[in-house]
């Protein structure tokens, strides 16, 4: 598995935070998520590529730096 971190400045409460999470594991079952509302990150364990990670977030409706 690979660690990735992403910027996510569109973050501002949980339920974004749960949104995005539900997002990544909709494609990506196996993968380990984990969201810091106040710092803005997402952090994933997974096999899935950063590209495709990325799109998962936007897919939901959030912004990625």
């Amino acid at each position: 598995m690979t660690a990735i971190t992403l910027q996510v400045p569109s973050i501002g409460c949980d339920a974004c935070a749960e949104k995005i999470t539900a997002g990544i594991l909709t494609h990506e079952s196996n993968a380990k998520v984990k969201v810091d509302v106040s710092a803005k990150t997402v952090s994933v364990e997974t096999e899935a590529s950063e590209e495709s990670i990325r799109e998962m977030i936007v897919a939901v409706g959030h912004t990625v730096d």
